[in-house]
């Protein structure tokens, strides 16, 4: 199967210019068509493998990633841990230390990483309402299927945010958030919004209640039939 740079760009949640880069610098494999080059999938995922990328996003990924076909966020926030009375500014400083703990992740695309997050718009922060927000990197990266975390940051003041939660209730909890490729990003995202809309959780976290706690009530959440469910059993 061939890709063409678009869809290789998009595997690794790069630019093409950066694609274009790894053809002229790192040989990456490539098939003259013409006036563009075309990519084996097999051979890409070979050079990545060979240099710690983990080419298994977008369109040189399985057909379901890991969040999807059964990883919790219960063992995903045990990898990013939970932590209390954090300064506004230490947050970027926080997110730096959960993606140097990152599991399955190696070294270069740890520090690939962090280098984003450290960019000017690197981290979308996405409040989610009730002084709740789910931040995350602003682009996505193949990480693999094992790969992937979540963190929940406690804040001791209010996140000063360049524009205004939409119920104008101060950001004092995150939910930080990787995902291990882009097509698992929605579904992590989505999975985390209802968790924080069914109510125990929320509260909990609100209230400052123990880890364990709350690793017990987001595992009964996940394990609730959502809407859908229950109207299928019905």
């Amino acid at each position: 199967m061939y890709l063409n740079i678009i869809q290789i760009a998009e595997s690794f949640g790069v630019a093409e210019e950066i694609v274009e880069g790894w053809v002229r610098n790192e040989g990456l494999p490539f098939t003259p068509d013409r006036d563009r080059m075309l990519f084996d999938r097999t051979h890409v995922a070979s050079w990545a493998a060979a240099r710690g990328l983990a080419a298994q996003a977008g369109f040189l990924a399985p057909s379901a990633s890991g969040v999807t076909t059964g990883g919790g966020i219960g063992p995903l926030l045990r990898a990013g841990r939970i932590w209390r009375d954090v300064a506004p500014a230490d947050v970027p400083a926080i997110y730096e230390k959960v993606v140097a703990a990152l599991p399955g992740a190696t070294p270069p695309i740890r520090q690939l990483l962090m280098q984003r997050l450290r960019a000017p718009g690197g981290v979308v922060v996405a409040p989610v309402g009730g002084g709740f927000a789910l931040p995350h990197p602003a682009t996505r990266i193949a990480l693999g299927r094992d790969s992937g975390t979540v963190a929940l940051l406690l804040l001791r003041e209010p996140l000063p945010l360049a524009d205004p939660p939409p119920d104008d209730v101060s950001v004092m909890r995150l939910f930080f958030f990787i995902a291990p490729s882009p097509r698992a990003h929605l579904d992590l995202l989505g999975r985390l919004s209802r968790l924080l809309s069914r109510g125990l959780v929320r509260e909990l976290v609100i209230h400052g209640a123990p880890d364990e706690e709350i690793f017990r009530a987001i595992a009964a959440g996940e394990a609730a039939p959502g809407p859908a469910s229950k109207e299928a059993a019905q």
